[in-house]
């Protein structure tokens, strides 16, 4: 088969919105607003294009992972309920189309991010990319119930590459907001794990519940939420937020962590969603109060 009749063969196989699907639409959508509060909170002034640029790189980064994640977890994939109409199981995209599509996009970001922004903040997106692939994808998930605590690192990273697009460097200020999502993420999949756990036990896949059972992961939950809520002031405290953010950030955490300690009586994990979508609501609302916030001390 040629070139040209290759070319024209995915063509027409091809489907706009099951390569979207492959990107994760929904996660990158946190993981971009994430990204662009740490641009927003940096010290300094970037050029809008830049901006602009320096987002849609972290976008793009994340979408590639996200493919490349689904082309290696296609097996599990087709047992899991909540997956099995991804466009890879269904046939709709073929592996190595998907494959391909990820490693380009990401190459794609990562030159792009480099050329025309920051080559530390370019950097910081090649590491988030090869993380989330390599230990956490294909090493961490399958093999360990810490698989969310490591691999949670992947997630944690676009506020710090927001920052270096604008500072060209990494700071104190910018860790702090990589430690509050890297405190989150425990919390938010363990509870999605807790009613979802009949799939991830058909699949052999050893999140906490089904390594550990549910009242030592709804225990960890309470930790891990209010090590969460301690991160989320901690802004405030290093200059980088107000103490109007610090009170506003304490309510939601209580309600956060009010969510979390419920969960421990819940013999039927009834109450497990309920903590999983407030988590994601959580984590928007906190990112949205530190732009404000910075936006009103101007």
């Amino acid at each position: 088969m040629t070139l040209i009749s290759r070319a024209i063969n995915f063509l027409e196989r091809v489907k706009a919105s099951d390569y979207i699907a492959l990107t994760k639409t929904r996660v990158m959508s946190l993981v971009v607003f994430s990204g662009f509060a740490g641009l927003v909170m940096a010290p300094g002034n970037i050029h809008p294009f830049k901006a602009l640029v320096a987002i849609t790189c972290i976008a793009l980064g994340s979408g590639a992972s996200a493919a490349i994640n689904m082309w290696y977890d296609r097996d599990i994939d087709a047992i899991m309920t909540r997956t099995q109409n991804r466009p890879l199981v269904t046939g709709r995209i073929l592996p190595e189309d998907a494959l391909a599509f990820g490693v380009i996009l990401g190459a794609f970001s990562v030159l792009t991010m480099a050329l025309f922004v920051s080559f530390v903040a370019s950097l910081l997106l090649l590491v988030t990319i090869l993380f989330y692939v390599f230990i956490y994808t294909m090493w961490l998930k399958r093999r360990t119930m810490q698989n969310i605590v490591i691999g949670g690192a992947a997630g944690a990273f676009p506020p710090m590459i927001g920052w270096a697009a604008v500072t060209g460097n990494i700071s104190f200020e910018s860790f702090s907001l990589f430690l509050l999502i890297f405190m989150w993420t425990p919390p938010h999949f363990w509870s999605l794990a807790l009613y979802q756990s009949q799939d991830y036990r058909k699949c052999n896949i050893p999140m906490m519940p089904v390594a550990m059972g549910d009242d030592y992961t709804k225990k960890q939950i309470v930790i891990y939420t209010a090590l969460t809520v301690i991160a989320s002031i901690i802004p405030a405290f290093i200059g980088l937020s107000s103490l109007v953010y610090a009170v506003f950030a304490s309510v939601l955490g209580s309600f956060f962590l009010y969510y979390a300690v419920s969960l421990l009586p819940d013999t039927n994990n009834l109450l497990a969603p309920r903590m999983f979508f407030f988590s994601i609501l959580y984590l928007f609302s906190l990112f949205f109060l530190m732009i404000l916030d910075h936006y009103l001390k101007i």
